[in-house]
């Protein structure tokens, strides 16, 4: 395993990167509120049969974190400088394994470049309306009337309890590392986070809007898809996975009893599931 950065307009962004480069790419695109640290049992599993690389956004993890007063937190911007990272490592066409924020960026990724996707992982990664859990009806009504008090209410979104929380939900008791966790939490303490994440949360709303565009993509392009799910997941639902198959008749279902950082205990089976499907013969 390889740690590097790589600076994309004077920001340094960090990734890891392992396997050899002449096999196929698979880019892992990791979620909220975590970085490519949540990738960390998952590549040397896929090192032998792919090149793989896991970034973290800027802001996120080891990446540079610019304040919101010289750097515009939105998925576009994220998206972007994605793709400016591919684009300085050579990264041509690629397979890529989106999760939670994961989704909405490398859709984006998709819908500007179809030629450029191999084919696509998604576990827990929603575009699709029927996949919003009931938390989402808070940020519907922020979104709509984005006032200073749920502003203020969504920052529990971060704390340190509900990142807990949301890792422990749906797996039994004594499942879950700390580690993971512990990582997540430690970051939201980086001076500057909050304000980040606000802004994110604020602009999550052009995921939503973009969800058309997103499905769109699927059906004019019908990728080779797996759409692996925690099926426990209270945030993005089981729906959200089942939604991809009517779209596409090259996706695969497959639900695994865990819940949204399924990736934490479902690794071994996620490894196979990929390799089974995308791994050359």
């Amino acid at each position: 395993m390889n740690y590097s950065m790589a600076n994309i307009n004077g920001i340094n962004m960090f990734f890891r990167e392992c396997g050899d480069k002449s096999k196929p790419t698979f880019v892992l695109l990791h979620g909220f509120p975590s970085s490519s640290h949540m990738f960390r049992n998952l590549m040397p599993l896929l090192e032998p049969h792919f090149h793989v690389i896991a970034p973290d956004y800027v802001g996120f993890g080891q990446s540079d974190a610019p304040g919101v007063d010289v750097f515009e937190y939105t998925f576009d911007r994220l998206a972007d400088y994605t793709q400016a990272l591919l684009n300085m490592l050579g990264i041509e066409k690629y397979y890529m394994y989106v999760f939670d924020y994961g989704a909405p960026i490398g859709f984006r990724l998709a819908v500007r470049d179809p030629e450029k996707i191999l084919g696509i992982v998604s576990q827990n990664g929603n575009i699709y309306e029927e996949g919003l859990g009931e938390k989402w009806t808070t940020r519907k009504i922020y979104w709509d009337t984005p006032t200073a008090e749920l502003r203020l209410f969504l920052r529990s979104s971060y704390a340190p309890e509900t990142i807990l929380a949301q890792y422990m939900a749906g797996e039994p008791l004594g499942n879950i590392s700390p580690d993971g966790y512990s990582l997540d939490i430690y970051y939201t303490y980086r001076d500057g986070y909050a304000d980040i994440q606000d802004s994110l949360i604020l602009d999550y709303r052009t995921n939503v809007a973009m969800y058309p565009k997103f499905q769109e993509y699927v059906k004019k392009h019908q990728p080779k898809l797996l759409a692996i799910w925690g099926k426990n997941d209270e945030s993005f639902l089981p729906a959200g996975a089942e939604a991809y198959a009517k779209d596409d008749p090259n996706a695969e279902v497959v639900m695994l009893d865990a819940g949204h950082f399924a990736l934490e205990t479902q690794y071994v089976r996620i490894a196979k599931e990929i390799i089974d499907r995308f791994a050359e013969k």
